[in-house]
């Protein structure tokens, strides 16, 4: 039986979602290992897209095969009963056999959020990147809109062996101020690259701060070399908010 879930998770303490061999901190791994003992027999567990170390997500989606038939409500409560208190899972739903919670997914969302203010967050400080400087979010627009559209985006990829195309589709870059001193920055697109929203985040930043002018976007686009574009911003800011897909089919 097909199961996809969506979940949400505090990222500040986990190497990311990807499950790797030197270390057990991570969230794919923590659901494998619950429902390696639910279905006695080792579960894949394949997400939507893979969040960096200390990257959080309110809509992560992703789905997996049991051999045991179980109604969805009783895998999400042995799911939440095992899983740690920063991981939680709150939709569940009997998948289609050919799904595919990466491969079937037409857009997504990723929030990232900015502290301008002087005075640090202490409660908020493991969510926000404590920038503690006022930017200038009107340049900021500008300079995404010139990076909205299906563009090659090579200098915003974190990944220098990158072989595959790393041409995506952005379709939009919203910004939105939160009380006097913070900004949340939403990018929506079909894909994104490792990193890329990060390093697109730290250029608009640098834009932001006046050290780059908004119409340098486009020699950077034009550039695909990533020593051109600004710095990757730290991932504690950075959420993925919502994963969208067609019929579940």
């Amino acid at each position: 039986m097909n199961y996809v879930i969506w979940l949400s998770y505090d990222g500040t303490r986990y190497d990311g979602w990807q499950k790797q061999g030197n270390t057990d901190r991570t969230i794919q791994g923590k659901l494998e290992e619950i429902l390696k003992r639910l279905d006695e027999t080792p579960v894949e567990v394949r997400g939507s897209g893979r969040t960096d170390a200390g990257v959080h997500a309110l809509a992560q989606v992703a789905d997996f095969r049991l051999n045991r038939e179980m109604a969805p409500r009783d895998v999400m409560e042995y799911l939440n009963r095992y899983l740690p208190e920063d991981i939680g899972v709150w939709k569940i739903e009997k998948a289609p056999e050919r799904f595919h919670s990466r491969l079937n997914a037409v857009r997504k969302t990723y929030r990232y959020q900015i502290e301008m203010g002087p005075k640090k967050d202490v409660f908020q400080r493991g969510y926000y990147y404590g920038l503690g400087l006022e930017l200038d979010v009107k340049a900021m627009e500008q300079a995404a809109d010139l990076l909205t559209g299906t563009r090659d985006f090579k200098s915003f990829c974190g990944n220098k062996k990158m072989k595959k195309s790393t041409v995506r589709t952005l379709e939009s870059v919203q910004f939105e101020r939160i009380g006097d001193t913070k900004l949340h920055i939403s990018f929506t697109g079909n894909g994104f690259l490792q990193q890329m929203v990060r390093i697109l985040t730290g250029t608009l930043i640098e834009v932001g701060l006046g050290k780059r002018q908004p119409g340098d976007m486009s020699r950077i686009l034009e550039a695909k070399d990533r020593q051109e574009a600004g710095f990757t911003a730290p991932s504690q800011g950075l959420f993925l908010e919502k994963v969208e897909y067609g019929e579940l089919r």
